[in-house]
């Protein structure tokens, strides 16, 4: 389950959250994710990655939402600082998605609900603007 969990995170969602190019600027920023799974006798320890943003990064919203070239995203909206979407993956990592993000000045904080392979999961992203990329 673990594995699965990763492969959803590296392939769909991590480093390539929802982003909107007047709500976040390009730089090096890091990322908390904690992940809870109904059902799951044991809690997912949170994971902390740090990533650089190009301009291009925060240029296409959807296509900053997934690089897997098996997922549309089948609705997006953006209101002042708050964007939500929802997008279908096909394949390998088949399932519905729906986000939130709401940004908040070099902070944003995220929440996404997953359902794949039988399962439900739900996913919280804090974020902070560390600076310029190095």
């Amino acid at each position: 389950m673990k594995k699965i969990v990763i492969v959803i995170l590296s392939a769909l969602l991590l480093p390539n959250i929802s982003f909107a190019t007047d709500t976040m600027r390009e730089g090096y920023w890091e990322l908390i994710t904690t992940m809870e799974m109904p059902g799951m006798p044991m809690k997912m320890a949170p994971t902390k990655m740090k990533h650089c943003y190009s301009k291009e990064d925060v240029k296409d919203q959807k296509k900053s939402i997934s690089t897997d070239k098996n997922c549309t995203v089948t609705d997006l909206k953006q209101s002042g600082n708050k964007v939500t979407w929802k997008m279908k993956c096909t394949g390998k990592n088949a399932g519905d998605f729906s986000g939130e993000t709401v940004y908040k000045g070099d902070t944003y904080d995220s929440t996404m609900k997953m359902q794949t392979q039988g399962q439900t999961m739900n996913m919280k992203v804090n974020a902070k603007r560390l600076g310029n990329c190095p």
